[in-house]
């Protein structure tokens, strides 16, 4: 019986936690976010501890954006330091945070917070309590926070890993129910996020359940390569879910559709298709799509890092399934006579030929490398890589040299501030070098109209004898 009140103790402390928290019945809860609205102008600032540092997820979110909305020119700020817990980020938020002036907040906090350790309830406490203060002060520079709930921690992995010598948390203490701890975390945000009225995203959940799935296959699977830091593939499932989660109005870039009826080829109205022309055979025609697919390179960062990025980010790509869900490009065309098809744009042939059935179900193209517009997103990406591994990472860096001094000065504001007089010109250098990037990057991202070909092409049949591959 003793036992079994010590096992439910925190549960009572979290329901107590939760009960006491200042209450807002249904009638005056605002009502949350309808969908992510950044125009031209905005800014999006990425608030958080060592998983925000990595530039990982905010610069797939970045990505999105630039290709997406390529006509309007938001800005993005990292704020992420490694370490910090939800006090840290009440430290710097005015320089950070404030002083950039965002229309949205995304915060991500929690991991370093509860300590790594079975869950207490006075750690949590002050989680809650320092989480509030972060809210109120996004809240009160007229900004609107977006709280993420804590990520993933593979606790797994640190068992297979303790004999390897490459692994820097081998010497370090884990509570083995962390996982749980941080599943904690995330219950009390999304009430949280719903009494204020305020946009939640669950990171937890699509990491859990990926990774419960994909270790039926193999039991080794992880997308927590360190048990704590998402990689690559990782933090893409984060970034599809801050996406999926919050609505953003252009979930599509284009569906092409062209219809032959009778001896002529038609569009649908309003559709911007130029110079169509064909037969029955083949048909073309210039079309110019409001934006680029969303492309991310498959290695995140060309320079070394404390942090493990062994794992391709298409693992996440293909796990969320995100082209389709986030950046469909659709092409149907019907009426072709029977037959296979060469696709082609601007002269470039896309891959094998298309049968003429499949052309009238439709064909998606925004996974297709060998499409033109997927080489220019993918250009535009890795120019945000070059930005995030020039400018962001080594900021963020700035930033960790910064808490450092705080906690070394803390009883002298005068070595303090002197320290920051002589660090505020890399500071401003680094965000000078960030914008510049964002200037080269919407130039890059400006869709062009592009030429359509669809072709009928003979297939010879397999030489006799020869088994068809």
């Amino acid at each position: 019986m003793h036992r079994t009140l010590r096992l439910l103790r925190p549960v009572f402390a979290l329901f107590a936690l939760v009960w006491l928290a200042p209450r807002l019945d249904s009638a005056q809860a605002p009502a949350p976010l309808a969908a992510l609205d950044l125009q031209d102008g905005d800014t999006l600032v990425f608030l958080g501890d060592s998983i925000t540092h990595q530039c990982l997820y905010t610069q797939y979110v970045e990505d999105f954006f630039y290709t997406r909305y390529p006509e309007r020119r938001i800005r993005f700020h990292n704020a992420g330091v490694s370490g910090d817990k939800a006090a840290d980020v009440l430290a710097r938020f005015d320089d950070d945070v404030a002083a950039f002036k965002p229309k949205y907040v995304t915060v991500l906090l929690g991991m370093n917070d509860g300590q790594y350790e079975d869950f207490r309830a006075e750690v949590f406490a002050t989680y809650a309590a320092e989480l509030g203060k972060v809210l109120d002060r996004i809240k009160a520079i007229g900004a609107t926070p977006i709280l993420l709930s804590p990520t993933m921690f593979d606790y797994p992995v640190v068992e297979r890993r303790r004999t390897d010598p490459t692994f820097r948390f081998r010497e370090r203490s884990f509570a083995p129910n962390y996982n749980a701890v941080m599943a904690y975390y995330g219950a009390w945000g999304r009430d949280q996020a719903a009494r204020r009225g305020v946009p939640f995203v669950n990171l937890w959940g699509p990491l859990n359940d990926f990774t419960t799935e994909e270790r039926v296959r193999k039991p080794e699977f992880t997308l927590v390569p360190d048990a704590i830091h998402p990689g690559p593939g990782g933090q893409f499932v984060m970034a599809s879910a801050i996406l999926e989660d919050q609505r953003p109005e252009r979930r599509a870039i284009s569906a092409i559709m062209v219809t032959r009826a009778g001896e002529r080829w038609t569009t649908p109205p309003r559709q911007p298709i130029t110079e169509l022309a064909g037969d029955a055979t083949r048909v073309s025609f210039s079309f110019k799509a409001p934006a680029l697919p969303w492309v991310v390179p498959a290695e995140s960062t060309a320079k070394t890092s404390k942090w493990e990025w062994h794992e391709d980010v298409r693992t996440g790509v293909d796990l969320t399934k995100a082209g389709h869900r986030l950046s469909n490009e659709m092409l149907r065309v019907t009426g072709l006579a029977p037959g296979n098809y060469d696709v082609r744009i601007d002269g470039q042939s896309i891959g094998r030929p298309v049968g003429h059935v499949q052309l009238g179900a439709k064909i998606e193209l925004q996974s297709n490398e060998q499409t033109p517009q997927y080489r220019q997103a993918l250009q535009v990406a890795l120019l945000n890589r070059e930005r995030n591994d020039l400018a962001i990472r080594p900021l963020r860096d700035v930033w960790s040299g910064i808490k450092g001094a705080r906690r070394k000065f803390s009883g002298n504001p005068e070595q303090f501030a002197e320290f920051m007089r002589k660090t505020q010109p890399e500071l401003e250098r680094l965000q000078k070098l960030a914008r510049d990037y964002e200037e080269r990057i919407y130039a890059a991202a400006q869709p062009v109209a592009r030429r359509y070909e669809i072709v009928r092409v003979e297939t010879p049949a397999p030489a006799r004898g020869k088994k068809k591959e």
